[in-house]
């Protein structure tokens, strides 16, 4: 896993692994969470993967947009 750069220093989002149609997060407490296109949708995923690799916006994202449409595995 990659560690976010956490620009802002307010993220609850710690580490992401980017893979082809899905993006792994782990925040600061819990498990691994997989959003794929499948379970956020295909934009929704881009717009993390890019968010990701910036290093900001990504936790705010995830709570206005797809908090709960993370893969059960």
């Amino acid at each position: 896993m990659e560690i976010y750069k956490n620009l802002s220093h307010d993220s609850s989002v710690r580490m992401y692994t980017i893979g082809t149609d899905y993006i792994d997060v782990k925040f600061t407490t819990g498990p691994i969470y997989r959003y794929s296109y499948a379970s956020a949708g295909r934009e929704n995923v881009e717009t993390m993967k890019r968010l990701a690799l910036y290093g900001d916006g990504l936790g705010s994202f995830i709570q206005r947009n797809v908090k709960y449409k993370y893969v059960k595995y």
